[in-house]
C-alpha cells in the first residue's frame, strides 16, 4: 500500500518559521508532483505550492517570498515557511502523485496542523 506522510507542523507565533516535510512509501516506482494544501473547517481548500520530480515550483500568492518548497529526494519534500502570519494557520496536506506497480494515483496525507498566534 501507499502512503504519503506529513510532519513538522505546531504552534508558532507571527513571524515566525516551520518546516514541513512528506514523504512517500510503498511500492513505488515513480513519484511525480508533490505538493502542498491547507485547509480550515469551512474554507475553501487552498494549493500553497508544488514542486515536480524534476524540481519546477509553483506558489500560490499568499505565500510567494516567504515559503519554499523543494524536493529533498524522489520520494521526499519539505516546505520552509517563514515569516508566518496568522492566515496561514490550518491543516495542511501532503499529496503526491504517485505511479505504483498497478496503477498511477493521487495519495493524500493525514495532515498537520499549523498555527500561527500570539
Amino acid at each position: 500500500q501507499v502512503q504519503v506522510a506529513e510532519s513538522g507542523g505546531g504552534l508558532v507565533r507571527p513571524g515566525g518559521s516551520l518546516r514541513l516535510s512528506c514523504f512517500a512509501s510503498g511500492r513505488i516506482r515513480a513519484v511525480y508532483t508533490m505538493a502542498w494544501y491547507r485547509w480550515n473547517l469551512g474554507e475553501q481548500r487552498e494549493l500553497v505550492a508544488t514542486v515536480t520530480e524534476t524540481g519546477g515550483t509553483y506558489y500560490a500568492d499568499s505565500v510567494k517570498g516567504r515559503f519554499t518548497i523543494s524536493r529533498d529526494s524522489t520520494d521526499a519534500m519539505s516546505l520552509q515557511m517563514n515569516s508566518l502570519l496568522p492566515e496561514d494557520t490550518a491543516a495542511y496536506y501532503c499529496n503526491a502523485d504517485i505511479l505504483t506497480y498497478l496503477a498511477r494515483q493521487s495519495v493524500w496525507g493525514r495532515g498537520t496542523q499549523v498555527t500561527v498566534s500570539s
